[in-house]
């Protein structure tokens, strides 16, 4: 549970020992980004066509790094590309599409980045799906661990050679960054069975999407050991954005609503407040060599005990590696 001092701290954006707290943004955080490496980076960049990812996006372009926006609408992800080249004219904007809830779309978009040749410096798993109503995705699999968890899963494992290989050859560490959320605290022990979220009896939307980011931090920490025991050149942790602020609450009107949204507002991020944590783990020298962690508001912080289970997180990666190759084996007959 949250404790009033750390809210205190949150609300007045005291910062922590990165030097940065709830109140940064992700331009703040990467002000002394831009001479980090002596050569460019490729950042891969999931769900970067609204809100945090595009941010993210935008201000990882302004600091030099060639940025692939990996759109499911290339409409969408076009204009981002549009918008960020208007604001940095030198940035250099590559856009692919994929589809996060299919497998095939996965392995498609993989194969069309591998064939360009280029590096692999950051993957940055941010795409997330909400779905109010039980739906499926064409591999028939639940939509939001489909989307969320599932799909990272496999990208993550048909990226990461490319990633080691561009590490050892640059010398230049590799970071992947799984975008979960504070929301998978609310998923209990019992609710947490790899099978019924494939496919399950009793939906309950937020309970789905609560799940899915659970599964994101404990896929975080069994790669990061996976990882270590090679002595690997890329590292992977888990971060939290935060809420962002919308103007759903401010189109209402009336007393009780107005003070709701006065103060939901000093708890809720902007979006660049959103991308902060992103883009500083991303980016930061003092994330070198840091593995398997969750960090809030750019500092490392505490998730639940339940994400923090080794022996959960590794039984969770062997029943889904067993479960998505053996979809990718019906694909390829």
């Amino acid at each position: 549970m949250t404790s009033m001092k750390e809210i205190l701290r949150y609300l007045a954006g005291v910062a922590g020992p990165s030097g940065f707290g709830s109140n940064s943004t992700a331009e703040q955080v990467t002000e002394d980004c831009s001479c980090l490496v002596p050569s460019q980076l490729t950042a891969i960049i999931t769900g970067a066509t609204s809100g945090i990812g595009a941010e993210t996006a935008r201000v990882l372009a302004k600091r030099g790094i060639r940025v692939v926006i990996a759109a499911r609408d290339l409409k969408k992800g076009g204009e981002v590309k549009e918008r960020i080249q208007k604001e940095s004219p030198r940035a250099e904007i590559v856009l692919l599409e994929i589809n996060l809830s299919s497998f095939a779309s996965i392995k498609r978009f993989c194969s069309q980045f591998l064939s360009l040749g280029l590096p692999l410096n950051i993957l940055i798993n941010n795409a997330g799906k909400y779905s109010k109503n039980l739906e499926f995705s064409e591999d028939k699999i639940e939509m939001t661990f489909a989307t969320n968890y599932l799909g990272h899963f496999l990208l993550i494992e048909m990226l990461l050679d490319k990633m080691e290989e561009t590490a050892t050859q640059t010398d230049i560490e590799g970071r992947i960054i799984n975008v979960s959320s504070v929301i998978h605290s609310w998923v209990r022990r019992d609710e947490f069975c790899f099978n019924d979220m494939l496919n399950p009896n009793n939906f309950n939307g937020t309970r789905a999407y609560a799940q899915s980011k659970l599964a994101n931090i404990l896929h975080a920490k069994e790669i990061a050991n996976k990882l270590k025991a090679r002595n690997s050149r890329v590292t992977i942790n888990a971060v939290h954005p935060g809420i962002v602020k919308t103007g759903i609450m401010s189109d209402h009107k009336g007393f009780i609503t107005d003070l709701i949204f006065f103060l939901a507002s000093k708890l809720l991020k902007t979006t660049s407040q959103g991308a902060s944590t992103t883009c500083y783990v991303a980016l930061s020298r003092q994330i070198n060599g840091v593995n398997g962690k969750y960090f809030i508001d750019c500092n490392e912080s505490h998730c639940s005990s339940l994400a923090n289970d080794e022996s959960e997180a590794k039984r969770l990666w062997e029943q889904t590696h067993e479960f998505i190759h053996s979809i990718l084996c019906q694909l390829t007959i």
